[in-house]
């Protein structure tokens, strides 16, 4: 890729096949490859093609955010992003280690895209828009399952800035532990159609197959102190609602992954995925009622008082503010995405 990239992953796995897979494809792309660990990451932990960052080299970089943020947790992935910044990524790509990347998931990628666009729509299923099969993301709420929708063919053609993409992910996609203890897999997304969710249209997005443009950078913060289940759904919320402050969509591709999950128990994700059942839509309704400010200059305080917005209904912890300040505290420091990228075609 021209744009200088990273790849960021999270993991307390030693090598494993999949790990040497997005390595090597990492290697092939000139990408960078950044791999955080936790306290439970193999001591001796070695890579071709990999930057693998111990808690120890976490905690040496001098981040404000790697001192705060508590380990045995998946937010200490923020640290991966960034050292990415930090090492000159206008590009981070990202995903977990039970996911197998295809030779797509490297390619290049575009941030301006023109094709089918959803706004006003509300809570969207976007899975809908890629199979016929009953299937829904991960922290849509359940009564927007079959919500009407107008079909892909109908939907509005152009232009759109998407410096926020979510590819989807065959097998084993990202659905929630009611869809996985009533539904079956395998499922496999049509791979000839993208959508781009502009202003006014809800679809939580995850962290397992995303990209993000340098404009956006300050987004990709993962909050620590709320249900471990939510924490990539409810970034995404806020990350959109953002984004439609600045005229940005939320592009949804074809699959460039398919995922060989990791063993889960399927009834304690189920539990720390009840705050989402129970909460989402008043999430997306007080953060619909924030007055934002447009512009990449305010996108720090936008941040925050979407953070204050969680924490007054009670789902996010008090905490989580002092590790968010951290985290812009860092990107002050570091000057991450200070400069204004221009949209390419």
């Amino acid at each position: 890729m021209s744009t200088p990239t990273a790849l960021i992953v999270t993991s307390i796995s030693p090598p494993t096949p999949i790990l040497r897979a997005l390595a090597d494809g990492a290697q092939r792309a000139g990408i960078t490859f950044i791999l955080a660990g936790d306290t439970q990451s193999p001591a001796d932990f070695t890579l071709d093609g990999c930057q693998f960052l111990s808690v120890d080299a976490q905690r040496a970089t001098g981040f404000a955010f790697a001192d705060a943020c508590p380990v045995r947790h998946y937010a200490r992935k923020n640290i991966g992003y960034l050292v990415a910044m930090q090492q000159g990524a206008r590009l981070i790509l990202e995903t977990d280690d039970d996911n197998w990347p295809r030779d797509g998931f490297f390619g290049a990628r575009q941030r301006m895209v023109r094709g089918a666009t959803l706004t006003g729509a509300g809570w969207a299923n976007v899975y809908r828009y890629f199979s016929d099969a009953v299937i829904w993301p991960r922290g849509l709420p359940l009564d927007a399952v079959h919500a009407t929708l107008p079909t892909y063919d109908t939907l509005n053609a152009r232009a759109s800035d998407c410096p926020i993409q979510q590819g989807l992910a065959d097998e084993n996609p990202d659905v929630d532990a009611v869809y996985r203890l009533l539904w079956p897999l395998p499922q496999r997304f049509a791979a000839d159609r993208r959508v781009a969710f502009g202003a006014g249209t809800w679809c939580p997005f995850n962290s397992q197959n995303t990209a993000w443009w340098a404009d956006a950078f300050p987004l990709l913060y993962l909050p620590a102190y709320c249900s471990f289940r939510m924490t990539d759904i409810w970034r995404s919320f806020v990350a959109q609602r953002i984004a439609w402050e600045n005229g940005w969509s939320v592009l949804f591709h074809e699959a460039t992954m398919w995922q060989e999950r990791n063993a889960h128990d399927l009834m304690r994700d189920f539990a720390d995925e009840v705050p989402g059942y129970l909460h989402n839509r008043a999430i997306a309704k007080a953060l619909d009622k924030l007055p934002l400010q447009a512009g990449r200059a305010h996108l720090a305080s936008n941040l925050r008082r979407c953070y204050e917005a969680l924490v007054e209904l009670g789902v996010v912890r008090t905490d989580e503010l002092s590790l968010l300040d951290a985290w812009l505290s860092d990107l002050d420091r570091i000057g991450a995405g200070a400069a204004s990228e221009t949209p390419s075609a």
